[in-house]
């Protein structure tokens, strides 16, 4: 088997197991994407402590920044350990928000291309309908962090089915 497929392989089998984790434990899921989160942030908070304390050839200002960025980064790291489902219930309805948001600022950009489209009437659909989801977000944004949880999985699942399909060749 070639390189390709075997990366087509690997990939699909881990977005289908990470699919079925997320549909069988959501919250587990998400307290687990959480603590790897935090220990992102407790790694890249050493190694901007690392870096303000061996980069000698930059200013001041500049070690100090990135040590009190260093510093930050592992107290968010450190809360969100201390309190995972607190922060993994924060993460999710602060992307749910973000999202809401970026739809409605899609949606109304949109219209302002109408002049530049092909399609005067498919674009202010696509405007109506992102505008709409983004308030359905904002409205509701916690059935939405579930419902976009829920997508998410869903959409592992099938791409990550499609991708193992994709690594065997139908022909020889």
């Amino acid at each position: 088997m070639n390189p390709f497929r075997v990366a087509l392989l690997i990939g699909g089998l881990i977005a289908v197991g990470f699919g079925i984790a997320v549909l069988v434990w959501p919250v587990k899921t998400a307290l687990a994407v959480t603590g790897v989160l935090a220990v992102y942030a407790i790694l890249a908070g050493l190694v901007y402590i690392a870096v303000a304390v061996v980069a000698t050839w930059q200013s001041t200002g500049s070690r100090i920044g990135h040590g009190l960025l260093g510093l930050l980064f592992i107290l968010a790291g450190a809360y969100a350990f201390a309190s995972l489902q607190e922060s993994a219930v924060f993460l999710a309805l602060f992307v749910t928000i973000m999202i809401g948001v970026m739809w409605i600022v899609e949606g109304f950009t949109a219209l302002f291309t109408l002049g530049e489209t092909g399609s005067t009437a498919v674009t202010v659909l696509f405007a109506i309908i992102s505008v709409l989801a983004g308030f359905a977000l904002l409205s509701t944004p916690v059935w939405g962090a579930g419902f976009l949880w829920w997508l998410f999985a869903i959409s592992l699942l099938v791409l990550g089915i499609l991708n193992v399909v994709r690594a065997f060749p139908l022909r020889s």
